[in-house]
């Protein structure tokens, strides 16, 4: 075959290579195929420069705003090194922010995952056809509405004169809310100005966010090896902690990436719903816009970051990240 090839006129062989494509597209097609390089060259340079100086770049501006101080008389920044900054996080009422909005983060996430299974494991395992359909619909919906609409509805809901308190008057049950306002910490004049419906909010805005990569992960167990503990003796709690769990929990850590973080750094929930108590969010909010104090703010905001950073950590340990 290679003789016969070889043999062939000169002006056959030539034609076998088609000639280039005029015009500047055509060139430019060319150019793109001869260089391959050049192409990937152009189409990442664009999303790598908007990662590098918009997002990187910001974070890094914030990183150092964060090692200087405002001058108490002028109120002006004082562009020197200093660590007094983060020493004013350490205060009392600086650290108490960091504490409240970190427990929030975790009991939210906690009660996410709870609601999120059962949920997750029906549509895993259960759920065919236009019932699955009818599950990613119920899931995702929420999530295409207004943020602020559904806080809104959130505020009338949990109001004193709102609609929860109407069904508990009409279940005689307003002993039971009263006694759920009058309680120290989570309690207040209604649910709407309470911890408690700050935690109910976020719970109900973030959960979609746990039910997805619960479900996916569930939807990776093999059915057979949940047949196979039922046959060797173990009662159906026994197959949940020793194998269902176990295998479901990197999706449950994965989906807890996005409660947690998503209520670490959220500061419009407890600004509509909630308490005069501030979390970490408002705190840069109010500290940047209403004290001027942006040094203070960018320390505030390195918390959830590092915090975040240690999180992810965690969680690529545990597998989270094949669950996404």
């Amino acid at each position: 075959m290679t003789a016969l090839a070889l043999t062939k006129p000169a002006e056959l062989r030539e034609t076998s290579i088609l000639p280039g494509r005029g015009g500047f597209f055509g060139q430019l097609s060319d150019a793109f195929w001869r260089h391959p390089r050049l192409l990937l060259f152009l189409m990442l340079t664009p999303p790598l420069l908007w990662l590098g100086i918009i997002y990187i770049g910001s974070l890094i501006a914030l990183l150092l705003q964060s090692f200087f101080s405002i001058d108490d008389f002028s109120g002006l920044v004082n562009y020197e090194f200093t660590l007094a900054t983060y020493a004013q996080l350490l205060s009392p009422t600086n650290f108490d922010i960091i504490i409240r909005t970190i427990i929030m983060a975790a009991l939210v996430t906690l009660a996410s995952a709870v609601v999120a299974f059962p949920i997750a494991y029906y549509a895993a395992r259960y759920a065919q056809g236009k019932w699955k359909a009818l599950f990613y619909l119920g899931v995702m919906l929420p999530l295409w509405s207004s943020y602020l609409v559904k806080i809104y509805a959130w505020k009338l809901i949990l109001a004193k004169e709102g609609i929860l308190t109407w069904i508990f008057e009409k279940l005689h049950l307003s002993w039971l809310l009263d006694g759920i306002l009058n309680l120290p910490v989570v309690g207040g004049n209604s649910l709407s100005v309470s911890y408690l419906g700050t935690f109910v909010v976020f719970v109900y805005v973030w959960l979609p966010y746990m039910i997805l990569p619960t479900q996916a992960a569930l939807e990776r167990v093999p059915g057979n090896l949940i047949e196979a503990s039922s046959d060797l003796g173990a009662t159906p709690s026994q197959t949940f902690r020793t194998v269902l769990f176990p295998l479901a929990l990197p999706g449950i850590v994965a989906g807890s990436i996005f409660t947690f973080s998503l209520t670490l750094g959220d500061y419009i929930i407890p600004q509509i719903i909630g308490s005069s108590r501030l979390f970490i969010g408002q705190a840069v909010y109010a500290q940047q816009g209403t004290a001027g104090n942006v040094p203070l703010a960018a320390a505030f905001s390195v918390v959830p970051i590092v915090i975040m950073a240690i999180y992810l950590w965690l969680a690529k340990k545990q597998g989270a990240f094949d669950a996404l």
